[in-house]
């Protein structure tokens, strides 16, 4: 049954001569969609989401940032955030290898996106091991259940993304099938699951399957030979498909879908950090997004001064945005976005079963540990308790830590007494940076005020 309280997008989105940026790990994260929709893409990919991740997280609109986020309750970490900026030109892409898990994804996130895609088309070994991504493609079967569950039950446009198989007819029959079902587009990237980035495209074959569908046919694999926007449409016209996905060539510099002329790095860069700023992109995933598009750049002096960088401050100041950075993070701050506190009142209580029985003496706060607030290693919690003890000849702290349900809690014995958090941490590590910040509260070592108004304190 189709849920009638779910609004339906504006405007049912079309696959028919678009140009679109392709589902890429780590890549496809908020700011570099963005950024590729204000260079001239009309559609844009998530990065590949596991249905499990997705299921696991919490909707939560972000009033701040003026997005919605998907968020692990374990250790507020940001799942899948998204714009209204983006919402009518945007496809999530669903790692699943089951009808009933991806059913409850798409209800938990039509409403915010454009049109699912499912890839079928993954050779890594994480997918493959799962049942997903090429996978789904030596079991049909189960690929037409997916998709036909996600048809009949969901109101936005359900496409797949699939790898061509060594004969033609095989391939050929397979997407037959699909479009029987009713999916709204197919994505083919001309390559076998085989098939590595290394080895030529094959624009014979999507071509040559093309000509056998009515449906929209989205052209992939051809960044090899993509260095500017006329090769993208030459792609196209060369596989006889309405529309063109573009992965590594937009990895590498995204202005690849500027009509006019690809921008110099630099600004492209520049581009991209402010927007990683403005939504509060995590540090880890910033750099890996900017290390893709140096590449040999690398090997420059300001390259290892970027591979040297931890935070997001660093990395934006070495392209002269450290003090935008500053103002925007502590405008955040101000304005109260702790999302990390928010997303762990859902679980302060910790696991619901085999709940640890804490000895009454152990001093208990509710505190976190967010990495975010600690830039050098000697600021985190751990080190300023040990270096507090070394410097009085004391003997340093002891750890025992708990897992319940894939969530740690520990405590930490010191002077001859006990601490802990009730919180729950992600790690062991977390866990104990958790318990010596508690530890730390009761010595006066560190400011409850701070902790408040970081986000660490969740009471």
């Amino acid at each position: 049954m189709i849920n009638e309280s779910v609004p339906v997008s504006g405007q049912r989105l079309s696959y028919v001569n678009k140009i679109i940026l392709a589902p890429m790990v780590r890549i496809g994260t908020l700011p570099m969609r963005l950024l590729a929709l204000r260079y001239g893409a009309d559609i844009v990919y998530t990065e590949e989401l596991v249905d499990f991740k997705i299921l696991r997280s919490m909707r939560m609109v972000n009033d701040v940032l003026n997005t919605v986020d998907f968020v692990d309750p374990s250790d507020g970490s940001v799942v899948f955030r998204t714009s209204p900026l983006e919402k009518e030109r945007l496809v999530l892409q669903m790692g699943t290898a089951c009808p009933k898990r991806a059913l409850r994804v798409a209800k938990m996130i039509e409403k915010d996106v454009a049109a699912i895609d499912i890839n079928m088309g993954c050779p890594k070994e994480f997918s493959i091991k799962g049942g997903m991504g090429a996978a789904l493609l030596s079991d049909p079967e189960r690929a037409k259940s997916i998709l036909r569950t996600l048809i009949d039950n969901v109101r936005v446009p359900v496409t797949c993304k699939i790898r061509i198989f060594p004969k033609l007819e095989d391939t050929v029959k397979l997407v037959k099938e699909f479009e029987a079902l009713g999916i709204a587009a197919i994505a083919i990237h001309g390559r076998t699951r085989d098939e590595r980035p290394q080895h030529p495209v094959h624009p014979d074959v999507i071509r040559a399957v093309a000509k056998e569908i009515s449906i929209p046919v989205i052209a992939n694999g051809g960044s090899r030979e993509i260095c500017r926007h006329n090769d993208i449409l030459k792609f196209r016209e060369e596989c006889g498909a309405q529309s063109v996905m573009i992965a590594r060539a937009a990895e590498w510099n995204v202005s690849i879908f500027r009509k006019d002329c690809m921008l110099p790095l630099d600004e492209v860069i520049t581009e991209y950090l402010k927007l990683c700023v403005d939504f509060d992109n995590s540090a880890h995933n910033t750099k890996y997004c900017v290390q893709n598009m140096l590449r040999e750049l690398q090997e420059t002096p300001r390259g290892k001064i970027f591979l040297e960088s931890q935070t997001l401050e660093q990395i934006c100041q070495i392209w002269d945005l450290g003090e935008y950075c500053r103002r925007k993070q502590l405008e955040y701050q101000q304005k109260g976005m702790f999302s990390r506190r928010e997303a762990s009142t859902i679980i302060q209580e910790g696991p619901e079963t085999k709940k640890v029985k804490l000895d009454p003496d152990i001093a208990e706060r509710n505190v976190a540990f967010v990495r975010g607030n600690y830039k050098e290693t000697n600021d985190l919690p751990k080190s300023i308790l040990h270096l507090h003890a070394n410097r009085n000849g004391l003997n340093l702290p002891t750890y025992e830590t708990s897992r319940e349900e894939k969530l740690f809690r520990s405590v930490i014995s010191y002077q001859g007494k006990r601490y802990t958090s009730s919180f729950w941490e992600k790690n062991k590590k977390f866990a104990e940076q958790g318990a010596a910040l508690v530890c730390l509260l009761k010595l006066g070592l560190m400011d409850e005020k701070t902790l408040t108004e970081n986000g660490s304190i969740l009471e």
